[in-house]
């Protein structure tokens, strides 16, 4: 199934890519693969939400992880972009998150978990990837998580 059926089959359509918010470029190719820049929860130019991750008091680690999906589908939409079509996109090599994480608040990975499991079901096993996910006290603008991803692709 191409990656096109995937993302309707999901119900999902790509979000036009973010104009970026300062002296970079969204996403880069080198050799076979796409590197995308920090991608945040925008939709329709807007960003979905803001503050840190908490417990308590903050985003709800459940609204974080909502966030983090719609960044990475950000990101999935700034690597085709780059390489001109999504079916040139082969899978997905690693993906680094960033969460504005309250003190005391320990529980990063399960802010990703969904993020990497869309990435699996758009790519199937390709979307197997490596991941880190480090907590920061702030991020640009106020947005709860952040994501850069690294894709293959059999453009060069």
């Amino acid at each position: 199934m191409s990656l096109a059926a995937r993302l309707e089959a999901l119900g999902l359509t790509l979000p036009a890519v973010a104009t970026p918010l300062g002296t970079y470029v969204p996403a880069r190719v080198a050799g076979s693969l796409v590197y995308t820049s920090g991608q945040l929860p925008m939709a329709d130019g807007v960003l979905v939400d803001q503050g840190t991750v908490a417990d308590s008091d903050g985003v709800s680690p459940e609204r974080a992880a909502e966030c983090a999906t719609t960044a990475v589908l950000n990101a999935v939409a700034a690597a085709a972009d780059a390489v001109g079509d999504l079916a040139a996109l082969q899978g997905v090599v690693s993906v680094t998150g960033y969460v504005a994480a309250a003190p005391g608040f320990e529980n990063l990975p399960a802010i990703l978990n969904p993020a990497s499991a869309l990435l699996g079901e758009i790519f199937g096993d390709h979307g197997r990837h490596a991941r880190a996910v480090v907590g920061v006290a702030a991020l640009p603008f106020g947005a709860p998580v952040e994501v850069a991803v690294v894709f293959e692709t059999d453009v060069r």
